[in-house]
């Protein structure tokens, strides 16, 4: 250390040699690709040469290097912005392979809950159309729209009662056409 700090270039390549293995691994953890791993190293090495003389030796030398290493990185990272846009070209062949599968899939998956949906609300609507008009608007509005039955008694002018007795008669005729249905 006091040779590197006198200016000795060969005790300051035994001190990158002693503790690359810690900054390449702090570098890793901050950033993915290994050429921005070596330029954050050899940026963590040309800063600590440069600095030296500001070692106060109050801890120890690993752990200012390894502080040196994982400011650089930071300092990289902002510079590269928040967020870096990732392009297609960017990925290797496995992965662009992967997400294109993963993708097609999810967007398979989609389709068919939406036609899925389509389907059941044809369906509902047939089976609502079996029942009374009075009935398939009690529905829709209680079971449908989550209306409040007070706001359903205001809405048809009956009593609270008699829109909870018709929601209900009007459900057990809906699970009986459905059960027809099925057979």
């Amino acid at each position: 250390m006091r040779a590197a700090r006198a200016g000795d270039e060969s005790a300051f390549s035994e001190i990158v040699g002693r503790h690359s293995p810690r900054v390449f691994r702090t570098a890793s953890r901050f950033l993915r690709r290994r050429e921005q791993v070596e330029e954050a190293a050899q940026e963590t090495f040309l800063k600590a040469f440069t600095e030296l003389d500001a070692f106060e030796e109050r801890g120890s030398f690993e752990g200012w290097l390894t502080r040196i290493a994982a400011n650089t990185c930071l300092n990289m990272l902002r510079a590269a912005g928040r967020r870096p846009e990732l392009t297609l070209s960017d990925l290797t062949e496995d992965q662009a392979a992967w997400l294109e599968g993963r993708t097609a899939s999810a967007a398979a998956e989609r389709h068919e809950r939406e036609e899925r949906g389509r389907v059941a609300a044809d369906l509902a609507d047939r089976v609502l159309d079996t029942l009374a008009p009075e009935d398939r608007m009690v529905l829709s509005m209680i079971d449908g729209e989550d209306a409040p039955v007070r706001e359903v008694a205001e809405a048809t002018g009956w009593t609270e009662s008699k829109v909870k007795v018709r929601a209900f008669r009007a459900r057990r005729r809906l699970r009986k056409a459905l059960e027809k249905l099925l057979g």
